[in-house]
C-alpha cells in the first residue's frame, strides 16, 4: 500500500520462469519487484536463515536483477529485520 500511495511501481506476485540448461523446470514467484529492479521477499520468521539469502540469491540470477532486501517482519525492530543481498561479480 505504501508503494502505492508514494507512486513507485511494483508488481506483486510476479511469476519468473526457472530454467536448467535451456530446459523449464519450474516457476518461482517474486513478493515483490520495485521499479524493476529490486527484488523484495517478505518473510515472517523467528531468525532470518542461510536458506532465506539463498532464495533472493536464485531469483536475483534468475532475473538478472543485480540487488534484493530480504525483510523479516517477525524482527523486533523492522530495521533489524533487514538484509540487503546483492550479486557479486
Amino acid at each position: 500500500m505504501e508503494l502505492s500511495l508514494r507512486g513507485i511501481a511494483f508488481q506483486r506476485q510476479l511469476p519468473v520462469e526457472a530454467a536448467y540448461k535451456g530446459q523449464s523446470i519450474g516457476q518461482a514467484r517474486l513478493d515483490l519487484l520495485v521499479d524493476s529492479l529490486l527484488i523484495v521477499e517478505l518473510k515472517s520468521v523467528d531468525a532470518l536463515a542461510p536458506i532465506h539469502t539463498a532464495q533472493v540469491l536464485s531469483y536475483l540470477k534468475l532475473t538478472r536483477k543485480p540487488l534484493g532486501l530480504l525483510i523479516n517482519f517477525n524482527a523486533r525492530i523492522l530495521r533489524d529485520g533487514v538484509k540487503r543481498v546483492a550479486l557479486t561479480r
